[in-house]
């Protein structure tokens, strides 16, 4: 299956703006601009393993969290990737970001929580 994306209410505009010009068949759904705003994580994870959407987020606390508690838990979690906040890394993120779109299957990353770029 391809990957599909989740961007959580704090990451960075400029993300999804460049992920959506340099790839419009992109599928990201943007909590910011989907009426999704003030959505919790749990809930939001939860959205994102009906979707079958990896979540993107700069959220390296309480994200991951919530996202180990599903795991745990033993509820579906299609991967949480975590970003860096840094304005510099913007660019390095899409490029991932379309990499792992482009030449991974979603199943891949099943369970997982990646932080990127990779540190």
């Amino acid at each position: 299956m391809t990957v599909r994306y989740l961007a959580d209410e704090d990451l960075r505009a400029g993300i999804v703006q460049g992920l959506r010009l340099r790839e419009p068949a992109i599928d990201i759904l943007d909590v910011k601009t989907s009426g999704l705003r003030g959505m919790k994580d749990p809930d939001l994870l939860e959205l994102a393993a009906l979707q079958d959407r990896i979540v993107v987020t700069h959220d390296c606390q309480t994200m991951t969290a919530h996202y180990g508690n599903r795991i745990e838990s033993g509820k579906p979690a299609p991967g949480l990737f975590v970003v860096p906040q840094q304005p510099a890394a913007i660019g390095a993120i899409i490029e991932w970001l379309l990499l792992a779109w482009t030449a991974s299957h979603a199943e891949e990353w099943r369970g997982r929580i990646v932080y990127l770029p990779n540190r």
